[in-house]
């Protein structure tokens, strides 16, 4: 028997056709993985409190911020100015420029937020003071906060 010496294989070269079905699968799954991408949407929500929520930019002006200071003597302060005596219960001054503040607000048009920043020992029957004022001032727009005693 005679013997067939082994055949060299044949050099087949660079196959295209594999590497351009690799290609389409890659360039089809980015495609679908496209269409799954989450857009972000700005969430609309409703406090209490408020009526309505408007995503549109107004031309209203910017509210008028206005801080009352309540130590733990009871002194009141205004924008950091001293207003009335600590004793006071009726607060005539600090009423007189929490109206004159909300007349200046409602000519312009703009709101007034006013925040009641009350050190940590406070008596709440000062700060029940001031809100009452607040209310006979008609002011409905009060933040509060607490801040350390000195």
């Amino acid at each position: 028997m005679k013997r067939v010496p082994p055949e060299e294989p044949a050099n087949l070269g660079f196959q295209i056709a594999p590497m351009l079905d690799v290609v389409f699968v890659i360039l089809l799954y980015f495609m679908v993985l496209a269409g799954t991408a989450k857009v972000e949407y700005e969430i609309k929500t409703t406090l209490p409190g408020s009526a309505e929520v408007s995503t549109a930019v107004s031309d209203e002006l910017p509210p008028d911020e206005v801080v009352i200071g309540i130590s733990a003597e009871g002194e009141v302060s205004l924008n950091d100015d001293p207003i009335g005596q600590p004793g006071d219960v009726k607060m005539n001054e600090l009423y007189v420029e929490m109206r004159n503040l909300a007349d200046a607000a409602l000519q312009s048009q703009t709101k007034i937020i006013v925040t009641v920043a009350a050190e940590e020992t406070v008596v709440y029957d000062r700060i029940m003071n001031v809100l009452d004022v607040l209310a006979k001032a008609k002011i409905s727009n009060v933040t509060f906060s607490t801040t350390e005693g000195e």
